[in-house]
């Protein structure tokens, strides 16, 4: 895998090396999980924000929940 530099403070640097200590990980793992972890929080916050404007809108939003029941799959958790 190719590397290459990037630039961090001396904290964020301390911080990482920390956390990578803690888990029995490299530094390159812990910044990739770290990235991970932003890229899905992100995610989850950009979903979130859809669904806050879809229910501002009742016809919108009702059409989102029919939509949503119809293409419903069971998880097999009762």
């Amino acid at each position: 895998m190719a590397t290459t530099t990037i630039r961090v403070d001396v904290d964020t640097h301390s911080r990482l090396v920390s956390l990578s200590e803690q888990a029995g990980a490299s530094l390159i793992d812990t910044v990739r999980a770290a990235t991970e972890a932003l890229e899905r929080r992100r995610f989850g916050e950009r979903v979130a924000e859809e669904i806050d404007r879809l229910g501002q809108d009742p016809v919108v939003w009702g059409a989102y929940l029919t939509e949503a029941g119809e293409t419903a799959v069971a998880d097999g958790i009762d």
